[in-house]
Order: structure tokens, then C-alpha cells, then sequence
């Protein structure tokens, strides 16, 4: 029924706003898309926890220093908390479906998604220096997973954030 759709008044509609969608149909539309996101970056975790597990089991797996052990059981402990945050928001949903409660999962499972996207990054960095470190040196190694970083910083933090305030700070001073 129209009287049960939660409606911003015409007043307060925004850019941001201008699908003129109720709050229901936007928490729908924001978890779909969230849903959909997580897919996406859920399978590159997968395949690098694979590879993690996997490395204790070969023959090489003997021949790396106590630092490099320390790196890869910090880069699989890291790939582990990525796939329990980025699976979180599945369970949350699964525990809290039909309750009413679609506006709150969708701010919780963004905020573990956030925070499943930093884990997947320290993931990626330390299994990047073990990797290239064993492969090429310890300077080479380092240099190498200092630019993946800076690359992994840029594009998945800085860029977003600051093209965030960039809307906000027009937004605000139109």
C-alpha cells in the first residue's frame, strides 16, 4: 500500500537522491548492489586463500627463513579475517531476513565489506613481498610490493575518497 512506503518529501530530494525511489527501495537497490560486489571481489579471495593453503604442501615450502614463515602466516591470517568479513553480510542477512532490519544490514555489511577490502589489501601486499621476495631479494621484493601499495592505495582508497568529498564539498556549495 502507498501509505506503507516510507516517502522523503519532494523537498529534500537531492542529485544524489534524484531516483526518487523510497528509503525501502533504495536499502533494496544498495543491497543488491553490495550483494553484487561481493561476488566479485569474494572469488579473487578465494583464489588467493587457495594458494595460501596449498603452500605449506610443497616441497619448497621447507627452504623459506622463520621472517618468511612469519609473512605468510600473517598473509593467510589476513586472507582468512578478508573471507570471514567479506562472508559476514551473507550470514547477517540469512539471521536477520524478514525482520525488518534491511537498513541496518546494508550500513553493517558495507562496513565489513570496508573492512574486508583493507584485509584483502594486507593479503595481497604480504603474499606479494613473500612471493617476490623469495623470487628476486629482499630489496627487490620490498620495492616491488611498495609500488602494488601505492597502486592498491590509490585506486582503492584514496581515489574513491577523495572523489567523495569532492561531491560532497559541490554538493554542499552548489
Amino acid at each position: 500500500m502507498e501509505s506503507d512506503r516510507r516517502q522523503e518529501p519532494q523537498s529534500q530530494l537531492t542529485r544524489q537522491d534524484a531516483r526518487r525511489e523510497t528509503l525501502a527501495q533504495r536499502d533494496d537497490r544498495n543491497l543488491v548492489e553490495l550483494i553484487q560486489e561481493l561476488r566479485v571481489v569474494g572469488l579473487g579471495v578465494q583464489v588467493l586463500f587457495g594458494f595460501l593453503l596449498s603452500l605449506p604442501f610443497t616441497v619448497r615450502f621447507g627452504a623459506l627463513s622463520q621472517g618468511q614463515r612469519d609473512l605468510y602466516v600473517a598473509s593467510i591470517t589476513l586472507a582468512a579475517v578478508a573471507t570471514i568479513l567479506l562472508l559476514g553480510p551473507v550470514a547477517y542477512h540469512r539471521l536477520v531476513f524478514r525482520a525488518g532490519m534491511k537498513e541496518s544490514l546494508v550500513r553493517f555489511a558495507n562496513a565489513m565489506a570496508i573492512s574486508g577490502l583493507a584485509a584483502v589489501a594486507g593479503a595481497v601486499l604480504t603474499a606479494v613481498l613473500l612471493v617476490t621476495g623469495y623470487v628476486a631479494g629482499a630489496l627487490p621484493g620490498a620495492l616491488i610490493t611498495a609500488l602494488v601499495g601505492v597502486t592498491l592505495c590509490v585506486l582503492w582508497f584514496a581515489l574513491p575518497l577523495s572523489r567523495r568529498a569532492v561531491k560532497r564539498s559541490y554538493s554542499e556549495h552548489p
